[in-house]
């Protein structure tokens, strides 16, 4: 992985620009001014982005720091290394988590886990699941479901503290949400791992919660929504918006920058036509349990179509073709760089 310099990650001292949770401490974000200052001055010009594309980009932008924070952290906790794979230095893969690699929605799961340690009314967690029956359903989402719901879990967590939210996930993770895994996106995701590729997920739901997610399967890590935090404690502000959409592509596009990657050797995994901007950004695209829409896209865009939901179309079963290609591409780079290392010396 690429080397990052500590100045990368210094931020403003201004004190409405705040500071991203990690499961490890607080790191400020990249961008030397303070969030709202910069928001103010691009939404100002009537030439530039709209309200919209700044708190996506903002969102991309600040899932990418959280996620690689996070990830190197996770590195360091490790005395032994790890069991050698050819690195594929440039290619990655990019998994959305509800109803691709996790059966139902990822919040939902948590909010259920939150409401047996009665951390809020059980009529809430109605709430929000009724809420994801209706996106599920239409295929669309409401903004003004998507506004008091995001209202709703800013509220919960003002105050709370930064490390309190991902010691819950662990534990929620354990009793809830391990069950809930899909084996064949687990499985494609193994082949991306063992092809020596990075492995992410994507996510609206916290990055606090994504990661822990992440972790526990093995992977690289997990870009997913940002809070800001204090002294330790959660504000009760988002840094830009909930990561989805645009915000998706822009974190994406943001982490294989850093990363050094090559967006045509990636490949991404969604159910939803949501998703279709990080599917597009990649090479390869694959829509996994897809939604009516994605499913019509992707035939007329010629992606590959994996269902592992029961009574469905059969699954495909193997590596997707273009994958094949990709892994195989990959490992014959590795073997083709080691002759060069071992006639080096």
């Amino acid at each position: 992985m690429p080397e990052r310099s500590k100045e990368a990650g210094q931020g403003s001292k201004d004190s409405r620009s705040g500071l991203i949770a990690g499961r490890f401490g607080e790191f400020a974000p990249r961008w030397g001014q303070g969030l709202q200052d910069q928001f103010t001055r691009i939404t100002r010009s009537p030439f530039g982005p709209s309200e919209e594309e700044v708190r996506a980009n903002l969102a991309g932008e600040a899932s990418a720091d959280a996620a690689l924070a996070l990830h190197d952290a996770e590195l360091a906790l490790y005395d032994e290394p790890r069991p050698a794979i050819p690195r594929d230095l440039t290619a990655a893969a990019f998994f959305d988590v509800d109803n691709t690699m996790v059966q139902g929605a990822s919040i939902v799961h948590f909010a259920r886990g939150l409401a047996a340690r009665k951390y809020f009314k059980t009529s809430d967690l109605v709430d929000i699941a009724w809420k994801q029956v209706k996106f599920r359903v239409t295929g669309k989402e409401n903004s003004a479901d998507m506004s008091s719901g995001k209202e709703r879990a800013l509220e919960f967590i003002a105050g709370r503290p930064t490390a309190e939210l991902a010691a819950l996930g662990e534990e929620i993770y354990d009793e809830i949400i391990a069950d809930k895994i899909w084996p064949g996106t687990r499985a494609l995701a193994q082949m991306h791992l063992d092809a020596g590729q990075q492995v992410w997920l994507v996510t609206a739901t916290p990055v606090e919660l994504a990661q822990v997610i992440a972790k526990r399967l093995g992977l690289t890590g997990a870009l997913g929504t940002v809070a800001e935090s204090r002294d330790g404690l959660f504000t009760g502000r988002l840094v830009g918006d909930i990561l989805h959409g645009l915000g998706k592509a822009h974190a994406v596009r943001a982490l294989a920058i850093r990363e050094g990657l090559n967006l045509k050797r990636c490949t991404a995994y969604s159910d939803s036509h949501n998703d279709v901007p990080m599917l597009s950004l990649v090479g390869t695209a694959v829509a996994i349990n897809p939604d009516a829409d994605l499913r019509e896209v992707a035939k007329n865009r010629g992606w590959e179509i994996r269902d592992f939901r029961t009574g469905r179309k059969a699954a495909k079963v193997g590596v997707p073709t273009a994958l094949a290609l990709g892994a195989a591409g990959g490992a014959a780079a590795a073997v083709l760089s080691r002759k060069r290392e071992a006639k080096a010396s």
